[in-house]
């Protein structure tokens, strides 16, 4: 039993108590709006335009032979699909070719390794964008596979006049690992997040194995050009700084979710997560302070918690205020977990949350001295 003055073990207690209401408003007050999310009707007899999918890949035969036809034979009257084959050393060209033989609205964009002038994926994508025809535009990844052929038409739906950028969903494959368990969770996490932050008006991300904005904002913005030194970005950055109150929305209907191969060894894991959260350090102050607010209370909610369990303070009272939240939290997540069809999460939810709190503070912390990178 640790002693500590009472004037200290009141003021921990009372700084615990509000990290534990700092936390239970997330969950009550921002995450519920996508576990409460209602989606919007949308008319089906809208004559729909002409789109653009955009797939980059380097080096991927394996992943096109299984996934692309899921593309090219999406429910949609008027589309093309553009690859960019971004200097691919396999056999990825002549399967793309053989592929344009069998659908005419492929269109594949090849590029060649130059030594002196590397290019990344940012670049295959601009040169994707530039060789789109519409207005349009919908990415993924030569890794996905969209869950149903109405993945385009759904996704397509909740663009209007004002909305410029649609946010979807892209869970990873389940596979019974400890890994692939904490993957699902921190990729629902991050949807509740971003989903949550867009239905407010707030949008400060998104995801590019399922993402979709027009052509106009994309060179609006100059595309890439303010985070094009750094290797990750195209998809969160992008929309952190082109998303605005009235211009995103967001799509959460099951046939429109794009599923993922996860990585299956931690090593590979570990170097994903790592390039992936270089990005962070670059969002808007406001962002940095929405995310940084939970992960700040968080921390010390449970530094406190078990610190406070070790000292004479009554265990009752602080025993209490983590069942508080607990019991917010995972009516919260029951509703995240219904709309993202990822159910099985639920049983798991307090070992996996210790675990995100640990992978965030390790893995944001390399993320700040992450080096530069621009090839894939």
């Amino acid at each position: 039993m640790l002693e500590i003055s009472n004037s200290w073990l009141i003021f921990l207690f009372v700084l615990f108590v509000l990290a534990a209401l700092a936390q239970i408003l997330y969950y009550a007050v921002v995450f519920s709006r996508l576990s409460f999310y209602k989606p919007k009707i949308v008319q089906s007899n809208i004559q729909l335009p002409p789109v653009s999918i955009i797939i980059a890949a380097r080096n991927e035969y394996k992943n096109l032979e299984k996934n692309l036809h899921l593309f090219l034979e999406q429910d949609y009257p008027n589309y093309e699909v553009i690859v960019v084959n971004d200097c691919s050393w396999d056999d990825s060209q002549k399967l793309l070719e053989y592929y344009q033989e069998k659908y005419s609205h492929l269109k594949v964009c090849e590029l060649i390794e130059q030594e002196k002038y590397p290019t990344g994926k940012k670049f295959a994508l601009t040169i994707g964008i530039k060789a789109a025809s519409n207005e349009q535009l919908f990415f993924s990844d030569a890794d996905c596979m969209p869950a149903s052929n109405q993945w385009l038409r759904l996704m397509q739906s909740q663009f209007t006049p004002q909305a410029e950028i649609v946010l979807g969903f892209a869970p990873y494959k389940k596979y019974n690992t400890l890994l692939n368990l904490f993957i699902r969770f921190e990729s629902a996490f991050t949807a509740m997040a971003y989903f949550s932050a867009a239905i407010g008006k707030h949008a400060f991300m998104g995801v590019g194995r399922n993402l979709a904005y027009t052509k106009t904002l994309f060179f609006k913005h100059k595309g890439f050009a303010s985070h094009n030194h750094i290797l990750s970005g195209d998809d969160d950055l992008f929309v952190n700084q082109a998303a605005t109150a009235n211009n995103v929305h967001v799509q959460i209907d099951p046939q429109s979710f794009v599923y993922s191969e996860p990585k299956r060894s931690f090593d590979a894991w570990q170097r994903q997560k790592t390039r992936h959260n270089s990005t962070g350090k670059l969002y808007k102050a406001k962002d940095k302070v929405y995310l940084g607010g939970y992960y700040a209370s968080m921390l010390i909610f449970y530094l406190l918690f078990v610190f406070l369990l070790f000292t004479q303070f009554d265990f009752r009272f602080v025993l209490g205020m983590y069942i508080l939240r607990f019991l917010v939290q995972t009516v919260i997540f029951y509703g995240v977990y219904k709309r993202l069809k990822t159910m099985s999460l639920i049983w798991f939810t307090p070992l996996l949350d210790i675990l995100f709190l640990l992978y965030i503070y390790v893995f944001g912390t390399i993320g700040l001295f992450q080096k530069n990178q621009k090839n894939w």
